[in-house]
């Protein structure tokens, strides 16, 4: 069965040394580093040490390149990437998961797929391209923020991440996308959503994305890529409810995986 990791960003507004300690609490088997605003996930060093601490390996490291962590590790973004595919190195992760470009970004986009391709033969790190979505205020028809194109299969990345959430949100079937992608998908975000103009994040299974069908067809299909759990834990009142909904969603993937599984 695949190895189930947690991401970090699961449990904000709690810490990346929280994380681990979940992580290790729950059962999870990896985490995934969620560099951002929290200093100790820019530390490699620290990063280590939580790892070694807690028993818990990496599997990955989810570069800054969300809208609020755009001055993290500079501004330039393949300086951003080339620090991610350092640390993934150090701590022993082969994964690094990056955004495509947003839409003013015109000349990062403009190499985006060739400089991905680049950085992946001088890194020996797979770059994880995410399935994105059009950002818009209500259930209307929103604008296309991302280039070349929020959906990883559109392009001839060697490598992708599907994001549950993410497709909720765009309307996207899971599924297909994972079968245009074929061996090229490699990195799973786990979560769930609804056609909201939201990102939720839900615990898998309370959304309509339709999770544990997706999750049965990486069984049948015979995925050998890492599971993350990614979900939003902010409004749970407190340590306890957190790591029940971190439970909730690891039990979840293991027994739908379990199910489906030849």
């Amino acid at each position: 069965m695949n190895r189930i990791g947690l991401s970090t960003s699961s449990v904000y507004p709690e810490s990346t040394a929280h994380a681990f300690a979940y992580a290790a609490q729950v059962g999870y088997d990896t985490v995934e580093v969620m560099v951002g605003i929290d200093a100790l996930s820019q530390q490699t060093a620290a990063i280590q040490q939580l790892s070694e601490h807690h028993g818990i390996p990496v599997a990955s490291v989810h570069a800054p390149c969300l809208l609020f962590t755009q001055r993290v590790w500079g501004t330039e973004p393949w300086g951003k990437l080339e620090r991610s595919a350092e640390m993934a190195h150090a701590v022993g992760a082969e994964v690094v998961v990056v955004h495509p470009p947003f839409r003013w970004q015109r000349e990062y986009a403009a190499g985006f797929v060739d400089g991905i391709a680049a950085l992946e033969e001088s890194t020996g790190i797979a770059f994880a391209v995410e399935n994105m979505y059009p950002w818009r205020a209500s259930q209307k028809r929103g604008v296309e923020m991302y280039l070349p194109s929020r959906d990883p299969s559109d392009e001839p990345f060697a490598h992708a991440t599907i994001d549950l959430s993410h497709a909720a949100i765009a309307g996207d079937d899971p599924v297909a996308m994972a079968e245009r992608l074929g061996p090229r998908l490699c990195h799973v975000h786990l979560t769930d959503g609804t056609l909201s103009a939201k990102d939720e994040h839900l615990v898998p299974g309370r959304g309509t994305v339709g999770s544990a069908a997706f999750l049965k067809h990486l069984a049948r299909t015979g995925f050998a890529g890492e599971i993350v759990v990614e979900i939003n834990t902010r409004r749970c009142p407190g340590p306890e409810e957190r790591a029940a909904d971190l439970a909730e969603s690891l039990e979840f993937a293991r027994q739908h995986l379990r199910v489906a599984a030849p």
